[in-house]
């Protein structure tokens, strides 16, 4: 089958590998039908992380038809079609109990190699093994539509995430740092549940003006301060959600936030330490949080918002092409020229 991998330079590939064999105890086969190239996936590759070893299958986003269903496995059936959590947990363990599937031991995160723990084969191939199936899987419903629903992979459950640990109240004022998806879906989350006012703060002109198209306020990062003082009279914003995962970023998020205010944090980081600025943080009395998405907890209330019509994260898609073309694909990810590209797999 074909699947889109690392290559020995670097640079993601289409090259022929197996199929996934016949599943284990708990396991299910999936037919792809849609992959997502996501802002984790150009980590990846540019080692942000530490490298990932060549003839790594990438992706961690799809929606797909169950093909094959090992023993053990109930709730669901050949036939079935599912979308995913970008990562597998076990379902039963004290962390996956109080619903930290992130921490469980059993943990492994698609098309990332050994950088966030066991190794798991991604998505992004006509073909996926997926492991603890019952817990990583969620039924897709008929009325949700497969590009809104890939989204619920990680972009969206991620900006979920920021939105409920961020502890956001009807008419308060947000800033998100980043115009990426996710701080585009934070934005849009965050105007979901009644934000008084969103600012996205954003240094690409294309990403300011989709988030203004969606209901925000967008400015430049040099100009972020005036526009939250003058949207909070000069207190600042009450919450602020980091989505890029810089210092700088970090540091402006810090900056942003009222006094009693709260920073939540959904940016993957590219440095491993950061001087926090406890004094200021100690005397304003600032909550700082770092977010991890959990699509398992999130993946069947996110898709009943979106039936429902609050949300729509299908905005932030601006490509869509064939697995054949992926490596054009990501080229123009790399150079922002797109926001979010989708690979129709079955073309």
């Amino acid at each position: 089958m074909k699947a889109v991998a690392v290559a020995s330079d670097g640079k993601p590939e289409v090259i022929e590998v197996a199929e996934p064999g016949p599943p284990g105890p708990g396991e299910v086969v999936v037919a792809v039908e849609l992959a997502g190239i996501c802002g984790t996936d150009l980590h990846v590759l540019r080692g942000d992380f530490g490298a990932a070893p060549p003839g790594t299958i990438l992706g961690h986003e799809f929606v797909g038809c169950i093909v094959a269903v090992g023993s053990g496995v109930t709730r669901l059936l050949a036939g079935d079609r599912v979308v995913n959590s970008d990562y597998t947990a076990c379902g039963h363990c004290r962390w996956c109990r109080r619903a930290g599937h992130w921490h469980c031991d059993e943990r492994r995160f698609f098309g990332t190699g050994e950088l966030f723990g066991p190794a798991q084969a991604g998505a992004q191939a006509e073909r996926v093994l997926v492991p603890n199936a019952e817990t990583t899987l969620s039924l897709l419903d008929p009325r949700c539509p497969p590009e809104a629903a890939i989204l619920l992979s990680d972009n969206l459950a991620t900006a979920w995430s920021a939105v409920e640990r961020a502890r956001l109240e009807p008419g308060e004022v947000v800033a998100v740092i980043g115009g990426g998806p996710v701080g585009l879906l934070s934005a849009h989350c965050a105007l979901a549940v009644g934000a008084g006012s969103v600012v996205v703060v954003e240094p690409n002109p294309a990403r300011r003006s989709v988030a203004a198209s969606q209901g925000a306020v967008a400015t430049d990062p040099d100009n972020a301060r005036a526009t939250v003082d003058g949207l909070t009279g000069g207190d600042g914003a009450d919450v602020v959600i980091e989505a890029v995962g810089l210092i700088a970023t970090l540091d402006s998020a810090v900056d942003l936030v009222r006094r009693g205010g709260r920073v939540a944090s959904v940016g993957v980081p590219s440095a491993g330490t950061w001087t926090v600025p406890v004094a200021k943080a100690f005397s304003d009395e600032l909550t700082l949080s770092f977010v991890v998405g959990n699509p398992i907890s999130t993946n069947d209330r996110l898709q009943r918002m979106v039936i429902g019509g609050a949300l729509d994260p299908t905005f932030v898609i601006d490509g869509r092409t064939t697995l054949a073309e992926a490596p054009t694909a990501y080229e123009a990810a790399m150079a922002q020229r797109h926001l979010k590209v989708v690979l129709e797999v079955g073309r």
